[in-house]
């Protein structure tokens, strides 16, 4: 009667599984490749199944990362390509669900899915040289948006960046002399501003010099004394070593008055 009980369980051992489902994951059971949706998505733990009939298939549920690349063309049809990185993670609740309608690799389908479709839509707002002036904003309109279309798929998106943004060879060097030539022109722009400043300066100062020109004119025309002072100004107190004729000095030195 022993051996028959120690027989039994040996027996029943032999055909029984187990599996531990560990931290940050949640197990999805299988019955003859079916999704057993009644016990839904397992949690951590130690559970016991018939190996000949059943299976328990580990998701992980904690953040994961994704880089990826793609294709894709702004409002003035200009190739972008663009590499992004998607951190992400499946609702625990829901790992079952995603399980059965897409698979154990369901980040390889869902996510590059989303991220391209999203992608499409938002650079196709923007054209190419603003792309890259506004790629912050691009980011969070996608991001939002990639967000808001896997949530419906039970993934969870915790962060999205557009880590790199190139265009073809020609168009970025044509931009490049884009660049350059505005630069040119700015340069240009601000030489000719102060050539023309310059010039108003000497204007302005011509026309002071000339204005106390015909100040003084008028002055000296109205009051002869005001030559005697003029000359007296101009004297260096020396007298002249000789005189052509009879002429002598207009000015009086010793003064009578």
């Amino acid at each position: 009667m022993k051996f028959g009980w120690m027989a039994l369980l040996l027996i029943f051992l032999g055909g029984c599984g187990f599996e531990v489902v560990d931290t940050g994951r949640r197990g999805v059971k299988t019955t003859f490749g079916e999704v057993d949706e009644k016990i839904g998505s397992m949690p951590e733990g130690l559970y016991f199944y018939n190996p000949f009939s059943s299976d328990i298939i580990e998701l992980d549920t904690r953040m994961q990362r994704k880089e990826g690349a793609t294709n894709t063309y702004t409002r003035d049809v200009q190739q972008a390509n663009i590499k992004f990185v998607v951190n992400y993670r499946l609702e625990p609740a829901a790992a079952h669900i995603v399980f059965k309608e897409v698979g154990r690799k369901y980040e390889e389908v869902l996510i590059p899915q989303a991220v391209e479709g999203v992608l499409k839509q938002v650079i196709g707002t923007y054209d190419a040289v603003d792309l890259i002036s506004n790629r912050q904003a691009a980011t969070l309109k996608a991001q939002q948006a990639i967000a808001d279309s896997l949530k419906a798929k039970h993934v969870m998106v915790d962060r999205f960046e557009m880590v790199d943004i190139t265009y073809l060879k020609e168009f970025e060097k044509a931009v490049e002399d884009k660049v350059v030539a505005v630069q040119k022109a700015i340069e240009e722009r601000n030489r000719t501003e102060q050539i023309q400043e310059t010039a108003k300066q000497q204007i302005i100062t011509a026309k002071a010099q000339a204005e106390s020109m015909r100040i003084r004119a008028n002055a000296l025309q109205q009051n002869a004394k005001l030559v005697e002072y003029e000359a007296v100004q101009k004297w260096n107190g020396e007298l002249p070593t000789y005189m052509m004729g009879n002429a002598v000095p207009f000015i009086n030195v010793g003064g009578a008055k």
